[in-house]
């Protein structure tokens, strides 16, 4: 199952189960996760909802071989992605979400913290937005939440940079809220989700809908704009000379 789910007082976990990929987003994990968010949106047993992966990673983003395959496939290319409706998910989800990022986070492994209402980090995880790197643009309305969550020159630095970000400077940042060690992260996370959960879910659900209600406009502007410019720079030269280079990488 590339998407583990457990019930415990109320919080419902969601680990990323593909750690061979190091839980590396293809579509079929995409659209696990988008059906497992909207399914603990529906359900009033549900208050909390709290994301980590299984083994070293937490997702290292975007399955770049599947990209690779949808830019030199055209009946792939033009089929819509369920990276999408996940994002459509996080961004209408209504109730408490907390990120626990256990291992590396790359890409969507690190912008969906974007969405989350805390996050909390192992002090051994590292953190990359690659987009540079790939010749891509930004995801996941990165461009419009990092800054509100960061400010303008962390996020132009995660955003530009390609570089790694360690735990220290992300807490520096603002980009999680915890540091722990390893073997506490889950269960500070938990501790924290089972607090919240045990609040009344209509008042947690009243808190989420008032922070995120007046940005969800913005956050489907930045979404345009980065799809944009992603469909634009996809499988351009700087694109596809990357993702040469990593699938080479992967066979050597």
């Amino acid at each position: 199952m590339i998407l583990q789910l457990q019930d415990d007082n109320r919080v419902r976990t969601l680990t990323l189960n593909r750690p061979e990929a190091l839980n590396a987003f293809n579509e079929a994990l995409y659209e696990a996760t988008t059906a497992a968010l909207i399914a603990a949106a529906d359900n009033p047993e549900v208050s909390v909802v709290l994301l980590t992966g299984a083994g070293r990673a937490f997702s290292a983003g975007n399955d770049l071989k599947e990209m690779q395959q949808r830019i030199s496939d055209p009946q792939l290319a033009n089929q819509g992605s369920h990276f999408t409706t996940m994002i459509e998910a996080l961004s209408r989800f209504p109730k408490p979400l907390i990120c626990a990022v256990n291992g590396v986070g790359v890409g969507i492994g690190a912008t969906i913290l974007g969405y989350a209402d805390l996050a909390f980090m192992s002090s051994t995880a590292r953190l990359k937005c690659p987009f540079t790197s790939l010749g891509v643009a930004p995801e996941a309305a990165s461009s419009f939440l990092l800054p509100q969550l960061v400010g303008r020159q962390n996020a132009a630095w995660l955003l530009m940079s390609s570089e790694w970000v360690d735990a220290a400077e992300a807490l520096r940042m603002g980009l999680v809220w915890k540091v722990c060690e390893p073997s506490d992260l889950l269960p500070e996370a938990r501790r924290h989700a089972e607090i919240l959960a045990s609040r009344p879910i209509s008042s947690l659900m009243a808190v989420k809908h008032t922070i995120v209600e007046p940005i969800l406009p913005e956050i489907a502007e930045a979404t345009a704009r980065e799809n944009a410019h992603f469909a634009e720079l996809m499988g351009g030269q700087a694109n596809a000379d990357a993702l040469a280079n990593f699938t080479s990488r992967r066979g050597s």
